[in-house]
């Protein structure tokens, strides 16, 4: 058995597609992160760790997911809303928009509160010379962080990772000679805090987190209702050196001497005990579950707790695997890789390294039991961060998930299913409060505490502050787990019920004019228009993405009574209100228009392209269903141009993927890739915001694979640059697991796992067959291509092989 496994090794080294395989999900540079934005991340869902990779002093900044500002959130902060409704709508009918407008600010409540950093590690390591052989990386096969150096002869390694079933930071410091690591542990936060040394081997940190976001109260045209009763969440950072054949003693800080190696543990908590109960007064002892997670940790040896971390990181990781014939990774750094792609040099190994990244960063930031991943993930130094790292519902909470299903990894999107359940509780009072309307409300910003007001505290721009269609957009992805799952039972107890109340909502919100029901007042979120008066506005009636995410909620909750059978009367009622929105206009210039009118946008290139909302993430747009339709959103496109922020390229690679243009869809993954995506590979709106890399790695998956409509569709948008190439482990909405091969552009065969028994349409780019099954393909013609749709029953558990003719 020894010499078999000696042979492997020698095998696997000697194997170039095998040391491919390995270095290509590798980030590594040849210098230390200067800056914040060259940090490398780690995280298990709730801790999250910035690591700089810094040999004299390394800097490790530090996040607990569950660590904000405030308490819960206030069901009714504005008893005056209410009134201005029926005047704001008289208004907006009259013409009179900029009135309508001033009134809209009377509206709004308070603003969310923001996400806070747990602390900064520092370990500072005396040198007595220059580190030379400079190595730091992040291996994404194993969610490993790892920095070498060598001083004066001796080797220094730095390994490090936060592990999911040990709930701690693990870092385990080695040198190749004896009594050579010498270093130091100490900790510091922007919020107030106070450190001591426990015990002989544990420093902590122990603090508070502000009460409110802004640090104190700014003066507002209106008085909101306030619980002042909560005064702020605890946290604790807790510091342990588990082993070490050194020297351990403490001051105000922690000091090992003499050693050849050491074991340092993390852990941290916070009160945070729900986003119904105060911090303070109701919340858990954070010093004992600190405690709880690092006296279970320190049991284990290193190679315990890594083996246990591997093992959970890679039944999520290793389910997809993509390659493209000859993508082999340049040998230099990452952000020296990424400098020659911007200038024009092809690396396809570093967009499938991007992919991954992708993955990573959900496993890493979202975990069942946890919060949802914010704007930044769980990764965030500042105690001010922009957008306050909250949940912006308007798209960039969604984007985030956008990846979960498709990438076979549905567990990482509990956390948002288990906010949105919240988000409906807190909503229930919005609605009854603000609109007096039934079901459920969220408006553009939402936090821990699961916020649904309009927020601006009377000073904010309607255009974002007030956009009323969070609870229809987020009732999304509810059925869309019902897609990919056919779990019926999730379905009726879980998802139809908040679906429904959803719906109800927009029932009631629905006002009629000229025979139609639109939504008034109404924004496309963030965005401003012309009138022929020269008046720039940003308040309209029946914005197209406020219909379209009705129409696709309509369309859900009636879809999902023909499954239940259980709401036959509120279906028919939903059937006849969806064909009374407002539809769909094309404007002059061939694009689907934006507005009540045919009005031109302030900015033409405007970020959000909100009125595509029926192409992705919805199902209303397609060549496939109307080429009419389909024409006027590629001309939206084109004129809104391929520029903007990180995830706004990201949202239109997902935008071309599904007009079946792969290779314009490849061109905005290059765009992103070239302008928007930092040394470390993180998405920048500029700021740093995680959802361009979530909307992008959605985007390939949109490329590869695509089944909004009936049909699964392999390369559905396949670009010329990927010729050949090999995935598998991506969900298609059946749940159906499809592996793919493919050469010249084309299909050569092709793996389905039906998880559920559902029947299967497969459109192909090819005529296909299906090993031992009698299918039936029909053939048709799009944009001079040839299509095959190949049908045919399967069993739950089977996996049918199929093979291009």
């Amino acid at each position: 058995m020894t010499k078999v496994f000696l042979a492997l090794l020698l095998w696997a080294s000697l194997n170039p597609a095998f040391a491919q395989q390995k270095t290509a999900r590798i980030l590594w540079y040849d210098q230390p992160a200067n800056v914040w934005e060259e940090a490398l991340p780690l995280g298990n869902g709730r801790l999250g760790a910035m690591v700089f990779g810094r040999p004299a002093e390394e800097l490790i900044q530090l996040n607990e997911a569950t660590l904000w500002t405030g308490g819960p959130a206030n069901p009714n902060p504005n008893p005056e809303a209410f009134s201005h409704l029926a005047e704001v709508r008289r208004l907006l009918f009259a013409g009179d928009n900029g009135a309508a407008v001033k009134l809209m600010r009377r509206m709004q409540g308070p603003n969310t509160n923001a996400y806070q950093p747990l602390g900064d590690l520092i370990l500072r390591q005396p040198m007595a010379g220059q580190p030379t052989n400079y190595h730091r990386d992040l291996n994404l096969a194993d969610a490993t962080a790892t920095t070498r150096f060598t001083v004066d002869g001796v080797d220094y390694t730095r390994e490090l990772f936060v592990t999911a079933p040990g709930q701690v930071m693990v870092i385990r410091l080695t040198a190749s000679r004896k009594k050579t690591l010498n270093f130091s542990l100490s900790t510091k936060n922007q919020l107030a805090f106070t450190k001591a040394i426990e015990g002989s081997n544990d420093l902590v940190l122990r603090g508070k987190a502000r009460i409110y976001a802004d640090e104190r109260r700014a003066l507002k045209p209106v008085v909101y209702q306030d619980d002042q009763s909560c005064n702020g969440m605890r946290y604790q950072l807790r510091i342990r050196v588990v082993k070490t054949d050194g020297k351990v003693s403490g001051d105000s800080i922690l000091h090992v001497g003499g050693a050849s190696e050491a074991l340092i543990l993390v852990s941290g908590a916070t009160s945070f005990n729900g986003y119904d109960k105060c911090p303070d007064k109701d919340g858990k002892d954070e010093n004992q579950e600190a405690l709880r997670y690092l006296d279970a940790a320190s049991g284990r040896s290193f190679n315990k707790l890594k083996a246990e971390h591997t093992k959970d990181y890679q039944q999520y990781f290793n389910r997809v695997n993509f390659t493209l014939d000859g993508a082999v990774p340049p040998n230099l750094p990452i952000d020296q890789r990424l400098k020659a792609y911007k200038a024009g040099r092809p690396d396809p190994a570093l967009e499938l390294l991007y992919f991954d990244f992708g993955r990573y960063l959900l496993i890493s930031s979202s975990r069942p039991g946890g919060p949802a991943a914010n704007l930044q993930g769980i990764w965030n130094p500042l105690i001010r961060p922009s957008w306050r790292s909250n949940y912006t519902t308007n798209i960039n909470l969604q984007m985030n998930y956008w990846p979960a299903e498709a990438c076979n990894l549905p567990e990482m999107q509990e956390p948002l299913r288990a906010q949105i359940n919240r988000l409906a509780r807190n909503g229930t009072a919005t609605a009854t409060n603000y609109y007096h309307a039934r079901g459920w409300a969220v408006h553009h910003n939402s936090d821990i505490w699961a916020q649904t007001n309009p927020v601006g505290e009377g000073t904010g721009d309607p255009k974002w502050a007030n956009w009323s269609l969070g609870s229809p957009w987020l009732a999304q992805h509810l059925y869309e787990h019902y897609r990919f799952t056919n779990d019926q039972t999730y379905l009726r107890n879980e998802a139809y019920p908040l679906m429904k109340s959803a719906a109800e909502f927009c029932l009631d919100w629905l006002v009629e004019k000229d025979g139609y029901l639109v939504t008034a007042p109404s924004t496309s979120p963030e965005n401003s228009y012309l009138l022929p008066n020269g008046n720039q506005e940003v308040v309209t009636i029946a914005s197209t993405m406020d219909m379209s995410i009705m129409r696709d909620l309509f369309a859900n909750v009636i879809e999902s009574d023909s499954i239940l059978g259980i709401d036959a009367d509120f279906a028919k009622l939903l059937k006849q209100q969806r064909a009374r929105l407002y539809p769909l206009h094309i404007g002059k210039a061939g694009n689907l228009q934006e507005w009540y009118g045919d009005w031109p946008d302030v900015d033409p290139q405007h970020r959000h392209v909100s009125q595509l909302f029926g192409l992705h993430p919805g199902r209303e747009i397609s060549p496939l269903l109307d080429a009419i339709y389909a024409a006027a959103a590629r001309k939206t496109l084109e004129v809104r141009g391929d520029e903007g922020t990180g995830w706004s390229k990201a949202w239109k690679i997902n935008f071309w993927a599904r007009l079946l243009d792969g290779n314009h869809a490849y061109k905005m993954y290059q765009e992103l890739l070239k302008v928007s995506t930092l040394n470390n590979l993180f998405d920048t709106h500029p700021p740093f915001q995680i959802d361009g890399n979530f909307g992008a790695t959605a985007g390939i998956t949109e490329m590869l694979l695509q089944s909004q409509l009936d049909d699964v569709h392999l390369l559905a948008a396949l670009p010329a640059a990927w010729r050949a190439g090999h995935v598998s482990g991506l969900v298609a909405r059946g749940g159906f697991v499809v592996d793919m091969d493919w050469r010249d552009g084309r299909l050569t065969r092709a793996r389905v796992l039906s998880r559920t028994g559902a029947p299967l349409r497969l459109r192909t780019n090819v005529p296909v067959t299906v090993k031992d099954i009698a299918a039936q393909t029909v053939t048709s013609a799009l944009n001079g291509q040839s299509q095959y749709v190949t049908a045919f029953e399967t069993k739950a558990g089977k996996t049918y092989e199929i093979v291009a003719q």
